[in-house]
């Protein structure tokens, strides 16, 4: 409670002294753009000896659910792509049992140049009452994974995936559009999330909230953007209204709008003891924040790769990330905690699978 309770006073500070843009014509929405030069300072300010956790200790529901294939059918009859849990109930990892290759089903890539619009949702409380929180350095540990995921040599992994008609290949080129924190009160419950009673956003509602970002940015859909929604610490998600029938870290789907896709992703907050393997270090000195940009670094692959679902996936139904989820490879940076540095930052993000190799791997041919 202390802990939520300090992050709220920061928020209140950092709406004070700069770290939020006022949206013209948008304050009714609460919605904010971030600015980045407070997203850096927030980066700056803490180390691996300083650790950060809103967490619950143990959020899995009562059993674990996991479909044969990780594309499954929403509640709106489109489909939309989930991320394993790293452990189950009991905290024993969960063994992978697909090791590839991925085929070509002749769907179109995100290309030539990604746009990413992280939106971070964090009102003061929960549909419940009950308290919840996200901090800015939680916040700036996604915003500057995803800014220097493109460009670097994880990234690279992708550029052996195309597509067959108009033939293209993903360029390892893009970064954050613009960063947006929204405080707006989430809407009634609208699903049934055993994890957290009375707090749980249904696929409909994320989707209307990507929508409602649209409108602020000022953009429409294309395979060229995708919009990455974060939920504060505590809240539920499911795909549909009337029950999580499976457990997930994270997912990427799409909708359509004005006659483009929409391509998007929802990421629950960061829960160590579901989507992360034990033991894993925090570079960041944020268990949380890392556990949530190993997700996001995973939805973002699967979305350029795969990204109206019929693109690129292996024979059991499984995308780039899943090959490779919670597999880190050597950890040789930061003392051992971080198996990436970009650009003086250190992260603890997954390997993605390299078709041409035959494995996981950290950097692309």
């Amino acid at each position: 409670m202390k802990k939520l309770l300090r992050n709220f006073a920061l928020s209140v500070l950092a709406t004070a002294f700069g770290f939020l843009y006022p949206i013209a014509g948008h304050a009714q929405d609460s919605v904010y753009e971030l600015s980045p030069a407070q997203l850096q300072r927030a980066m700056s300010q803490f180390s691996p000896n300083t650790v950060i956790t809103l967490s619950p200790a143990n959020p899995a529901p009562a059993q674990d659910q996991s479909p044969a294939s990780r594309t499954v059918y929403k509640e709106d009859g489109t489909k939309a792509h989930l991320m394993p849990l790293a452990r189950d109930v009991n905290g024993k990892v969960i063994p992978a049992t697909d090791f590839g290759p991925l085929l070509n089903h002749g769907g179109p890539i995100m290309q030539p140049s990604v746009t990413i619009y992280p939106v971070f949702w964090v009102p003061a409380h929960l549909q419940t009452g009950a308290p919840t929180g996200m901090t800015t350095h939680y916040q700036a540990v996604q915003y500057y994974m995803l800014g220097n995921f493109l460009s670097h040599g994880l990234g690279s992994i992708l550029t052996q995936y195309y597509q067959k008609s108009p033939a293209a290949f993903i360029q390892n080129k893009g970064g954050i559009g613009k960063a947006y924190l929204d405080t707006s009160p989430y809407p009634a419950s609208g699903c049934s999330d055993p994890a957290f009673p009375g707090n749980c956003l249904s696929d409909a509602q994320i989707q209307a909230e990507v929508q409602k970002i649209m409108k602020v940015a000022g953009v429409t859909g294309g395979l060229d953007k995708i919009f990455m929604v974060f939920l504060s610490s505590n809240e539920g998600t499911c795909l549909n209204s009337k029950s999580c029938t499976y457990q997930f870290c994270g997912y990427h789907s799409y909708f359509t709008l004005g006659g483009k896709p929409v391509i998007y992703s929802n990421q629950p907050y960061g829960l160590t003891h579901s989507c992360q393997v034990a033991g894993a270090p925090s570079p960041n000195g944020d268990p949380d924040a890392d556990t949530a940009s190993t997700a996001a670094s995973h939805e973002l692959s699967e979305a350029m790769t795969d990204p109206k679902l019929n693109a690129w996936g292996t024979a059991q139904g499984n995308e780039i990330g899943d090959l490779c989820a919670y597999k880190y490879g050597p950890l040789t940076w930061d003392g051992g905690r971080a198996n990436q540095m970009w650009n003086g930052y250190y992260f603890l993000v997954q390997t993605e699978f390299d078709n041409h190799a035959g494995g996981c791997y950290q950097v692309g041919p």
